[in-house]
């Protein structure tokens, strides 16, 4: 991931309105979630959760799909795992022990959940 990119990531997730709804949607898995149930679960309303959707996704951190009358959003897991990835690229400096939890605790997480992360 170029830092752009990163930055980019970075600077949508850094609004706790925004980073709400990325957890969420990260927590609903690849079956997404529908605008309206993201809106009453974070209490948003509909021209602040718009704008915050678009921001993410306009980073890659979320994506839509229509299904009939609903636009169902889903966690760009791929953009996620190249942060991440980003993140601790440098991060043990020779010293895996270092970054030995956060990949114990991220496979954990997956594992708990049955998911594929």
């Amino acid at each position: 991931m170029e830092s752009q990119n990163a930055v980019a990531a970075l600077s949508a997730l850094a609004h706790p309105g925004r980073l709400e709804v990325f957890r969420l949607l990260v927590q609903a898995g690849t079956e997404g979630m529908a605008a309206g149930d993201i809106a009453r679960a974070t209490g948003s309303l509909a021209n602040t959760l718009s704008t915050n959707l678009n921001i993410l996704a306009g980073a890659g951190l979320a994506a839509s799909r229509r299904d009939g009358r609903s636009i169902i959003y889903t966690a760009g897991y791929d953009r996620m795992r190249e942060l991440l990835a980003f993140l601790m690229e440098d991060c043990c400096g020779g010293k895996p022990e270092i970054c030995a939890p956060l990949t114990a605790l991220a496979s954990a997480a997956c594992d708990a959940e049955g998911r594929t992360c």
